[in-house]
């Protein structure tokens, strides 16, 4: 590293001078890409040097996504040289911040589970933690989304470039990875072994990145898997050129779309290609016996989608280490635990067994002899039917796969207080109860160092001039600010930067999407991958609503407010991306009225990933967090904002519970039925959305207007959202909750009139927001479930 601004400056320059390309941008990223890169390969390298010469026990972190965003800049502020770049490169002429704008985002993931990852592998490395990300190279991401009349159109990413990309191929470490073929028992040496025959080899090369702790300490590694083609032989029946066009699509896209055959068999190819090719590098790199394995490693599984290392480690002990079945079930027991994200039955992973028995054969094998196995320790228990069906990994030729998880693996934890505890006493009551020692909860946090030391640098130098930079390292003592919450002056100073951080945003709209903003607005912002139960469609009825009194009322002039929305719909999600459509329809009918324009305004923010996030988080206000309670698993997106000064609006869901236990009801904007309220309802089946529209004149005029199409450009553009209000019953009560959210809204309204109580109130969520640090959960994890060392920091 320089010790000074003048060194940098002096190395920065003759490096472009050696490039001999004249001062632009693109060079100037060149070159501190570069440079970057050669002061965190270093401190890579003596990581991964301590890591071998301590033997310690390491985590790896298996997820399908790793929502990492850019990276230059985050590791710029890891590495504490990110102040001394930016006024190094200032007096050259030269702007930090549109370099960084020049750097593509990997497109990894998608929405909170993708981000939770990437929050958890730099809290790894900023404790000092020996923990390793594993997930895919997605060569075409998720898809970059754009509207083409108001519809969501999806685009490959291309993120991955000719050179200056953020990871490193690592030919050496090449695995290979059998699919299909036939199971054969074999006698050998040792008696019969199990082989398959025949099998479709892929090859599996990892990519691999490096992960900048805090203070450039500690560099631990993200590996991606890339599928290539390998140069065994094919099985005679295969044809070369699909057997190449398949092996490409492994890793050419997050999420394919599975509403076919086709599609469910190319999931599963990418969730055991993860598996494999991560189980099989570990046990090749461990200088531990086999029988050591869970001493020296911990696995943690992001969900189900990695639920397949849980058989697939059993393969490898059994047929590749000669292990018994109960040697190899005692390891994979103590070194495999597994992370819920989901309380949804829908979203409960499960898998057709004919397609894992065709494509993986000696996996469901293995999946097989586990079910058997644990159903027959289930034979003295007099279970009813019920009780058996939940304990089921197979029935009916369904394979259930978080029931194979939570059976494989020795932790299991829910992601927020109110989270584990629906799955403990509902959605996995009888699995809570055969295990009672494995279920826990870790409530989710976030990488404070992204989403408010580089997201929000302004906010957070106050902080620093304001209570010391100790924060920075222990977060909980965000708490000090508490004693600055009713001080005119701190105010002040916040309210300042929250109107910089708005223009900031509007400037960042008017160049990407052509959009003007009123910046004097409440900014109201909602940020989410779009479903049913996250109830975009809820906030947008209720826009209509304001709409239509604005419209009708003369009295009616609420002052002015702007409704941002970011987020992406799955392909085939058709309720999902009719809300889009509906949501860009009813903006461009508010933005252009010349009386409503004046109150209402709704921006549609494109293509939502960590960048725009950078830019919407910090500038916000109101932060809506209003899914159906007792659906959200956790959430995060509530914790960036409230430690960014947004005030939430929300229900008693996911981590919205410990928010407000935290920061108080009083500074917060409450709504909305229980999370029993709910889950009694359904048990009984008691809720009718039409006595809702029946006595309410309001909404039942908004149901007209929607049935009818009249603002949505058609009923062909609703026709799902109208079926899901009615004629699926509301499941996920957004007619029943709407007036009680059109009310917090007029509190929001009452309490933004007071400009510096709203302030206090913004501070007091900063300050309550430490305890959201990923870096809690993180160590709460290491102490609990992986009981790992931290080793002493390199710097």
């Amino acid at each position: 590293m320089f010790s000074s601004k003048e060194e940098f400056k002096k190395s920065f320059v003759t490096r472009m001078e050696q490039k001999g390309m004249g001062k632009t941008a693109e060079l100037a990223y060149e070159t501190l890409w570069e440079m970057t890169q050669e002061w965190i390969q270093d401190r890579w390298n003596r990581t991964s040097q301590l890591y071998k010469d301590n033997n310690e026990k390491q985590l790896y972190y298996f997820s399908i996504e790793f929502l990492i965003g850019r990276v230059l800049g985050q590791n710029l502020i890891n590495l504490n040289f990110y102040d001394t770049v930016k006024e190094g490169l200032d007096e050259l002429g030269l702007q930090l911040s549109e370099i960084e704008e020049l750097e593509t985002e990997p497109g990894l993931g998608n929405g909170g589970l993708g981000r939770l990852a990437a929050c958890f592998v730099d809290s790894l490395a900023s404790l000092g933690l020996p923990g390793n990300g594993y997930g895919l190279r997605y060569k075409g991401g998720l898809f970059t989304q754009h509207f083409v009349n108001g519809y969501q159109t999806e685009q490959p990413t291309q993120w991955i470039q000719q050179k200056h990309n953020v990871d490193v191929r690592r030919e050496d470490l090449v695995v290979e990875v059998p699919y299909y073929g036939e199971v054969q028992l074999v006698m050998g040496m040792d008696g019969l072994k199990v082989k398959v025959e025949k099998p479709e080899w892929v090859k599996a090369v990892p990519y691999d990145m490096p992960v900048v702790g805090a203070n450039g300490g500690t560099v631990n590694t993200l590996r991606l898997w890339q599928a290539e083609v390998s140069d065994r032989p094919l099985p005679g029946h295969k044809d070369y050129a699909v057997y190449e066009h398949d092996t490409a699509k492994i890793t050419d896209r997050l999420y394919p779309d599975d509403s076919l055959e086709a599609g469910k068999i190319l999931r599963l190819k990418q969730q055991y290609f993860l598996c494999s090719a991560s189980l099989q590098t570990i046990l090749n790199e461990g200088s531990f016996s086999i029988e050591e394995l869970p001493e020296n490693v911990a696995i943690q599984i992001n969900d189900t989608h990695p639920a397949l290392a849980v058989p697939e480690l059993m393969r490898l002990l059994m047929d590749h280490h000669a292990l018994s079945w109960d040697q190899a079930w005692d390891i994979t027991t103590r070194t495999i635990s597994y992370t819920n994200h989901t309380i949804l039955e829908e979203a409960m992973e499960k898998w057709d067994s004919r397609l894992i028995q065709t494509l993986l054969p000696r996996i469901y094998m293995v999946i097989e002899e586990i079910d058997r196995r644990f159903k027959e320790s289930l034979q003295e228990q007099e279970l009813d039917d019920e009780a058996l069906h939940k304990l089921s990994i197979i029935e009916n030729g369904v394979i259930k796969m978080a029931v194979l998880a939570v059976v494989g693996s020795y932790k299991v934890n829910g992601v927020a207080k109110l989270h584990t505890e629906i799955l403990k006493k509902r959605e996995m009551k009888e699995l809570s109860e055969q295990f009672p020692n494995k279920f826990h909860n870790k409530t989710n946090g976030i990488a404070h160092r992204r989403w408010l030391l580089k997201a929000n640098h302004e906010l957070s130098g106050l902080i620093t001039d304001t209570i010391g930079p100790q924060w920075v390292k222990e977060p909980e003592r965000l708490s000090e600010l508490h004693y600055f919450s009713q001080n005119h002056s701190f105010l002040q100073d916040f309210q300042a930067i929250k109107s910089l951080k708005k223009e900031q945003l509007i400037h960042h709209l008017q160049r990407n999407q052509n959009v003007i903003v009123d910046q004097d607005s409440i900014f109201d912002i909602h940020i989410k991958r779009f479903h049913g139960y996250k109830r975009q469609l809820m906030n947008i009825l209720h826009i209509q609503m304001l709409y239509d009194r604005i419209k009708r009322d003369p009295t009616y002039r609420p002052y002015p407010r702007t409704f941002f929305f970011g987020g992406k719909a799955a392909p085939s999600y058709h309720f999902a991306k009719q809300v889009i459509k509906m949501i860009n329809t009813v903006a461009a009918k508010v933005n252009n009225d010349p009386l409503a324009r004046k109150h209402l305004h709704v921006v549609f923010v494109e293509n939502y990933n960590v960048t725009q996030g950078e830019y919407m988080i910090p500038a916000a206000d109101v932060s809506e967090q209003i899914s159906t309670a007792s659906k959200e698993a956790s959430g995060t997106g509530n914790m960036k904002l409230m430690m960014n000064g947004a005030l939430t609006i929300g229900t008693f869901d996911g981590a919205n519970v410990e928010i407000f236990e935290q920061v108080g009801e009083e500074n917060a904007f409450v709504f909305g039925m229980l999370a029993e309220q709910v889950m009694q309802h359904e048990k009984e089946k008691s809720y009718n959305p039409k006595s809702i529209i029946d006595s309410d004149p309001e909404i039942a005029q908004l149901m007209e207007e929607l049935i009818k199409g009249e603002w949505t450009e058609g009923k062909t553009n609703v026709d799902f959202i109208v079926e899901q209000l009615l004629g699926d019953g509301d499941p996920y009560f957004v007619l029943k909750d709407i007036r009680s959210y059109s009310k917090a809204h007029e509190q929001i309204l009452n309490a933004y009139a007071h400009p510096e109580k709203w302030a206090e109130m913004c501070v007091k969520n900063i300050a309550a927001s430490g305890y959201f640090s990923s870096d809690r959960t993180i160590q709460q994890y290491s102490d609990d479930v992986w009981h790992l060392t931290k080793i002493p920091s390199l710097y």
